[in-house]
């Protein structure tokens, strides 16, 4: 069975003829492509024409959506410790206080 739903980024679909998942991530402003990403990562591009002929079912987003990408919540760049500005490394961190005063330009 084919389906008539307009590709909306955001939304999941499963294509029931090859038991796939993915995501829609753009579309062109005239609306002639639409690109997907499936669950595990590959990025694939679809005219309209072929779109509309493909038996998908949309679905809700994956719960762990990040698994085929194996990212940890520190990669993701969560953290449940707070860092302070004090706490902050660079350059300047090994330069003293009084040779940064005793300067003269």
């Amino acid at each position: 069975m084919r389906h008539h739903e307009s590709p909306d980024i955001g939304d999941w679909y499963k294509d029931q003829e090859y038991n796939s998942i993915f995501e829609v991530v753009a579309s062109d402003e005239d609306g002639d492509y639409v690109e997907i990403q499936y669950f595990a990562g590959e990025i694939e591009e679809y005219d309209l024409d072929t779109w509309y002929e493909l038996d998908l079912k949309r679905i809700p987003p994956p719960e762990d959506w990040s698994g085929p990408f194996e990212l940890s919540r520190e990669d993701l760049g969560y953290s449940d410790e707070t860092i302070h500005p004090e706490d902050w490394s660079g350059p300047l961190a090994d330069i003293e206080l009084d040779e940064l005063t005793s300067f003269k330009f």
